[in-house]
């Protein structure tokens, strides 16, 4: 005997008939108006023959996320995250977190990213807990503490381990800090930007 789907419309404060079954479903859809908000949600309830009713809880999310990670989300995620939200479109987000936050952005580090023209002032230090019911698709650790303790994001399609020295750790004069922040920055600056360009082939 063939089960044929009813659709009942918006249901989600309408009862269901006491002769079904009700099973909840989860169901996610990528964005696909600029005008429409971040995220919104309906519930639909599908009858199948008489005993039988389905509620899709669907949500509509925002842009897929690139989330870079690092421990303390003070220097070299947030050099990442300038680089490579600088050279790629907006149909993706790029956002950076840590796994031990220092609550934080080092002013040195904003500095330096200055000097190439690109602004990090607007950036603050995140827990990486903050983006696990996002849609982040590719997780980048440039750290190895981070990629020891990083969880798997749901929906997560890839994952990068990319290294670099800690400049916070640097010691030594302002200018001999500065320049192993240079040095850093320049190193994350080759590869993100190359990184970038992969995206967009």
């Amino acid at each position: 005997m063939w089960l044929q789907p009813v659709f009942a419309g918006r249901l989600q404060d309408r009862p269901v008939p006491a002769n079904q079954k009700v099973l909840s479903l989860n169901y996610t859809h990528p964005q696909t108006s600029d005008t429409a908000p971040a995220c919104s949600e309906k519930t639909i309830t599908i009858g199948l023959s008489t005993n039988v009713a389905i509620l899709f809880h669907v949500s509509s999310m925002g842009k897929p996320v690139i989330l870079i990670l690092c421990t303390g989300n003070s220097c070299r995620s947030h050099l990442a995250e300038g680089v490579l939200r600088s050279a790629v479109d907006e149909s993706v987000e790029i956002a950076s977190a840590g796994s031990s936050p220092a609550g934080y952005v080092h002013p040195v580090a904003v500095e330096v990213m200055a000097e190439i023209g690109i602004d990090i002032t607007g950036h603050t230090s995140k827990h990486l807990n903050e983006f696990l019911e996002k849609d982040v698709r590719t997780v980048i650790t440039v750290c190895d503490n981070a990629d020891q303790v990083c969880p798997m994001f749901p929906g997560q399609i890839e994952k990068n381990h990319w290294p670099f020295d800690d400049p916070a750790k640097i010691e030594g004069s302002e200018e001999e800090i500065r320049t192993g922040f240079r040095r850093v920055r320049d190193e994350i600056r080759g590869k993100f930007e190359a990184y970038a360009q992969e995206l967009k082939v």
